[in-house]
C-alpha cells in the first residue's frame, strides 16, 4: 500500500471523528502543530524510526511531546507508532487539513509578490480568486519574489494565475517571436 493511501485512510478516519465530535477546528490546529514538529525536528524523526528503541518508549516520547493534544489526535499518533508508520504522521496531518479546508470551502493559495501583502490586499485577492476556483475563501501564503518586477502570481492547487509584470513581458515576447 502506498504512503499516500495509508495517510489518507488515517486522516479520513480522524476527520470523520472530528466532525462527529464537533472538534474540527481544534483538531486541525493541533495537527498543524504536530505537522510542524515532525517536519522541523529531524532528531525526533530519527529517534522514532530507530529499530533499537522499543515501541513503548516511542509512545512515551509522543505522549510527553504532545501532552496537551486532544485524545483522538494522541490516539491516532499511538496507532501510527504501533503499526510502525511514524513516517506517515506529517502526511496524515496534511490530508486532514485538506479535508478540513474542503469542508469549509477554503483553498490554499500561494501568492508571489514583490513585497509583503497588506491584510486588505489579501482579502481582496481571496474574495476575487476564491470564486474562480469554486471556493468560499482562500488561505493565503504570501511569498516575496523580487524577480516578478511587479504585480502578483497566484497558485491555487494546480492552477496558476500570472498577473506579474515579468509574466506579461514573457507573454508579449512569445507573441512577438511567434
Amino acid at each position: 500500500m502506498s504512503n499516500s493511501t495509508v495517510a489518507k485512510r488515517y486522516a479520513l478516519a480522524l476527520f470523520q471523528l472530528a466532525k462527529e465530535q464537533q472538534l474540527l477546528d481544534q483538531m486541525e490546529q493541533e495537527l498543524r502543530v504536530v505537522k510542524e514538529v515532525f517536519s522541523n525536528n529531524q532528531d525526533l524523526n530519527s529517534v522514532l524510526k530507530s529499530p533499537k528503541l522499543p515501541v513503548e518508549k516511542k509512545k512515551e516520547i509522543i505522549k510527553e511531546t504532545f501532552s496537551t493534544a486532544n485524545t483522538y489526535v494522541l490516539n491516532t499518533l499511538m496507532i501510527l507508532i504501533d503499526r510502525h508508520r511514524e513516517d506517515h504522521v506529517a502526511d496524515v496531518a496534511n490530508y486532514f487539513i485538506g479535508l478540513a479546508y474542503d469542508e469549509r470551502g477554503v483553498a490554499e493559495a500561494k501568492v508571489y509578490s514583490v513585497r509583503p501583502l497588506t491584510e486588505e490586499e489579501r482579502e481582496a485577492i481571496s474574495s476575487s480568486f476564491a470564486e474562480k476556483v469554486g471556493k468560499k475563501s482562500l488561505q493565503i501564503e504570501n511569498i516575496v519574489d523580487s524577480n516578478l518586477l511587479g504585480g502578483i502570481k497566484l497558485r491555487i492547487g494546480n492552477r496558476i494565475f500570472d498577473g506579474s509584470l515579468k509574466g506579461k513581458l514573457e507573454r508579449l515576447e512569445r507573441q512577438l517571436l511567434g
